[in-house]
């Protein structure tokens, strides 16, 4: 093998000095060469994405957290406040309530019978919303049946049945 060695000035006139990785003296100085842009660019990328994530899985501020019944609600002879009236759940469908800063949804399959499952959803806890004779996470599309079993979308696992009873017309949380 055989050694070259350079004992003057190596001349990089014709290429500039981009082979040593620095910006050419004709460049604008306030300029940003590639590599700084596409720093800047992905950073900006990951911040937008994170933000996204954030708002879909977040927690009050998240999609879907839907208005809730009960919270101004009159207590009841024995002194509980009733979630809802009987006749505010629709008939086939569900009714969003707060029972305790928890989230849950009153069920009436058929008429006159009133049961609650959670309204969050078991796949990264958003929270559920009553459609039309089914419940649906806006989040990610999961479909549950009035029961809280699982239809369809990443959920594996149906919504946790919470304790309700009916009485003199209001539904209150708890066994009977």
């Amino acid at each position: 093998m055989t050694s070259t060695t350079t004992t003057g000035p190596v001349s990089t006139a014709a290429v500039g000095d981009v082979t040593q990785g620095h910006h050419d003296d004709t460049a604008c100085a306030g300029c940003l060469d590639r590599r700084q842009l596409l720093t800047r660019a992905g950073g900006a990328g990951i911040a937008v994405a994170a933000a996204a994530v954030l708002a879909a899985c977040g927690s009050s501020s998240s999609p879907g957290t839907g208005d809730t019944k009960g919270q101004a609600a009159t207590p009841g002879a024995d002194g509980a406040t009733p979630l809802a009236q009987v006749a505010e759940v629709p008939v086939g469908g569900a009714l969003l309530v707060e029972n305790g800063g928890e989230k849950i949804l009153l069920v009436q399959a058929t008429a006159g019978t009133i049961t609650a499952v959670s309204a969050i959803c078991t796949h990264q806890g958003c929270t559920v919303q009553p459609a039309k004779d089914e419940l649906d996470c806006p989040c990610h599309g999961s479909k549950f049946t009035l029961e809280g079993a699982n239809i369809s979308g990443p959920a594996d696992k149906p919504l946790p049945a919470v304790d309700v009873h009916v009485k003199d017309g209001a539904v209150f949380s708890g066994a009977a």
